[in-house]
């Protein structure tokens, strides 16, 4: 690496010589006198300092009052650029707008729909993360997203390259080091020089080399006519003209290695650059030198040629997107810390046993923005140095997963709609009944009342499914129907389980949905995101040697054995006996503080069993209330309805508490043939089941573990009896708690 990396333009006068020198042979009077000059006037090898002076400067990033001025119009133009409102373009029904699936947008089809032609007015909602995108990319900072995958991550950081404000972009070349051939030289020059002086190195060559061939051939000519008449030797002519070709052959490679190497080309740059470096390999990243087979003999090529440009160098005065970050190497990560810092990075071979491992160019510019995206477990395995250099210096944000649903929303959601069939190119358009389905999807799979989602990807997917199938029976248009089938075919892997599951469970008659069984209740159970799935709990109490013990089975996970836990001291709390914490012969040093006995469970064990949970096990705490259902049952021994199924979570004092994915779990309970589904009242809000179910199953929501037993206990006489002692054992507590004031969910 040279010396004079930093030093200013006129100390790399020398440096220069040899990367020009082809330039400087050539003769007089060619055309391409201008361009062929164009080294001599380089710029610095390193662009301006992207973060400031590097690694002991105090400030990295460069003042704003110290950048171009940019007037009103063009500062407005960054503010408006992301998000077009559909209002501007369409004719809306004002009063209706508030009731209509699509928002009041007078359309038949989704062909009515006007899309925008630039990628970042098709954004659509992430209102934080907009103006966190616009603001990064007019002071140019770096931003690393977090969120669910499909929420637009990409999205916006391709929209965030075309924001960027404009610069001169840049060619980067690399010229053979006469001096020390591992050691590449680099230059940089204005966008679209490149080619004109990689051209007009090989028209130099070119004519070096007719002029060698010329004289190649005269001399072989002369040697062969020689031998042949005056020697009489033509072997000893044929020998000499092989030695004559070799030799200029061997020559003529000398003119070929003067040719440089342009490995960063933006003459068709329009905007600034976009490079998705998403699990990319080390090489691919930061650049490599390939591997030479013929090292010697003069078969080898020129270092120079084997140089290939990183994502980060392609990325020069753009953006580079990094998703699922904490999958890079952490060496790599180190790497790409000190090319932030920096703004340029030397490229050499990244494989210890190839011949590029010895060959280091100079640094070769990379001031480019970074975008890091990932889920939550991203910044786990991400290397803090890095992270901390985003966070210090640029901004995180995190991607939401739903949008408050309004007719505006919904407007653009109809756009959203037309995106993507004028995006795939081969789907026919959607009737008005057709995108009205994809919305009421949207707003089911937000799993929130007024929410819908934001999770687009898999969205667009069903539109794409749905266009497909249209498209199967030579439709005009998309109905309807076939995004009621598309929602059938697109099922996920979960789902598809859950289904077969339940299937199963009917052809073994393990789905009990009738009649009355003591301690056995139907829980209900979420698959991945969004499938559900009924899972029977069965609860016995046994005699014990010793003290009793809450004793859980079925794979259960920290969350769940929590969850157990804490319903253990519900059963304490509602045991016909007092407590009592003094027990004859306890052992304090042999169970841990959470199993002390009561004198109710003096002598008992409970077994709690989670029936078929497979492999995965169970975990999180939606089964409390169908644990403590179980228990309780079994303790009293006071049968369970089995047409009923439950879920939710409980608290120490008997509330039960909201859970996520609700709406599947009633739909999974429907398809079980259960017609009673139980759900915390918090939870009555985002219930948003398919319109085949609502006939099916009657769902009734509740605040408290007392109105569970009062709903799922069988036996009249010994259920009030036991609902009565619960709440008297609750007292005013109890009754404030069942009458509710607020369908707002609990913090917890």
């Amino acid at each position: 690496m040279s010396k004079d990396n930093d030093a200013p333009d006129t100390d790399r006068e020398p440096d220069g010589e040899g990367a020009t020198e082809p330039i400087e042979e050539r003769p007089a009077g060619d055309a391409s006198e201008d361009s062929v000059e164009e080294p001599d006037r380089q710029e610095p090898v390193g662009p301006a300092r992207h973060n400031g002076a590097g690694a002991g400067s105090g400030q990295e990033i460069q003042p704003p009052d110290e950048r171009p001025e940019e007037t009103e119009d063009e500062e407005s133009a960054i503010d408006e650029a992301l998000g077009s409102n559909v209002d501007e373009d369409m004719d809306i029904d004002e009063e209706i707008a508030e009731d209509d699936p699509l928002g009041g947008l007078k359309v038949e089809s989704s062909k009515d729909i006007k899309v925008p032609e630039r990628l970042v007015d098709q954004v659509i909602g992430q209102d934080h993360a907009r103006d966190i995108v616009l603001k990064a990319a007019k002071q140019r900072r770096h931003v690393m997203m977090i969120g669910s995958p499909g929420t637009g991550k990409s999205m916006l950081a391709k929209a965030m390259s075309q924001l960027l404000p404009k610069e001169d972009l840049q060619d980067v070349l690399v010229y053979h080091n006469p001096e020390d051939g591992n050691q590449p030289k680099v230059r940089t020059v204005p966008s679209g020089k490149g080619d004109q002086i990689v051209e007009a190195h090989k028209e130099e060559a070119r004519k070096r080399n007719q002029m060698r061939t010329f004289i190649m051939w005269i001399l072989i000519i002369l040697i062969l006519g020689y031998a042949l008449i005056i020697v009489q030797q033509i072997l000893l002519g044929i020998l000499a003209a092989g030695i004559i070709y070799l030799a200029f052959r061997y020559m003529s490679r000398g003119s070929d290695a003067m040719v440089p190497n342009m490995i960063v080309n933006t003459a068709e740059q329009q905007t600034a650059p976009f490079e998705d470096a998403t699990g990319a390999h080390a090489g691919a990243l930061l650049g490599d030198v390939r591997h030479d087979p013929f090292q010697s003999g003069g078969m080898e090529t020129p270092s120079h040629d084997r140089v290939e440009p990183g994502g980060i160098h392609k990325a020069n005065k753009g953006v580079l997107y990094v998703d699922e970050i904490n999958t890079l190497d952490i060496r790599t990560q180190q790497k790409l810390m000190t090319a932030i810092q920096e703004g340029e990075f030397a490229i050499t071979g990244q494989s210890e046993r190839s011949s590029g491992a010895m060959v280091q160019t100079e640094p070769v510019p990379c001031d480019f923005v970074m975008v890091a995206a990932g889920n939550m477990d991203a910044m786990q395995n991400m290397h803090p140095a890095l992270r901390s250099r985003i966070k210090g210096y640029g901004y995180e944000v995190y991607m939401d997963d739903t949008i408050d649903d309004t007719p505006e929303m919904r407007r653009k959601y109809a756009r959203f709609v037309a995106q993507e069939v004028e995006k795939d190119g081969r789907l026919p358009h959607f009737t008005r009944d057709a995108i009205a389905e994809v919305i009421l999807e949207a707003q089911r799979r937000a799993g929130r009342k007024d929410h819908l989602t934001l999770e687009l990807r898999n969205l667009g997917g069903l539109v794409r499914v749905a266009g497909d199938i249209a498209r199967a029976q030579n439709k005009e248009y998309t109905e309807r129907e076939d995004v009621l089938e598309a929602k059938q075919r697109s099922k996920s892997i979960e789902q598809q389980l859950a289904d077969e599951y339940i299937e199963r469970r009917k052809a073994y008659d393990m789905t009990v949905s009738e009649g009355g069984v003591v301690g056995r209740v139907n829980g209900l159970a979420v698959m991945g995101e969004d499938s559900g799935i009924m899972l029977p709990v069965m609860a016995e109490v046994t005699p014990a040697h010793g003290p009793g013990q809450v004793i859980a089975t079925g794979k259960l996970k920290e969350m769940a054995r929590e969850a157990v836990e804490n319903v253990s001291a519900i059963i304490k709390k509602f045991s016909e006996e007092e407590i009592e914490t003094e027990v004859p012969g306890w052992n304090e040093e042999r169970y841990a503080d959470h199993s002390y006995p009561t004198k109710s469970l003096v002598g008992k064990d409970v077994h709690i069993q989670f029936v078929q949970t497979g492999q995965q096990g169970v975990d999180g705490d939606s089964a409390s209330i169908t644990v403590a259902t179980a228990v309780i049952s079994a303790l009293e021994n006071i049968p369970i309805q089995q047409n009923v199924a439950m879920t939710g979570s409980l608290s120490v004092r008997g509330d039960v508490l909201p859970v996520g994915g609700v709406t599947y779990k009633i739909e999974a309970a429907a398809k079980a043939g259960i017609d009673t589904v139980i759900i915390p009242k918090a939870n009555e809000q985002d219930v948003m089941i398919e319109d085949e179910y609502k006939e099916m199953v009657e769902i009734i929501p509740v605040t408290h573990i007392s109105e569970v037993l009062e709903i799922a206990l069988a036996a009249e006489p010994e259920k009030d009896s036991l609902v009565d002692r619960l709440k008297s054992i609750t007292g005013s507590a109890l009754e404030s708690d069942v009458t509710p004031s607020s369908g707002k969910p609990s913090p917890q």
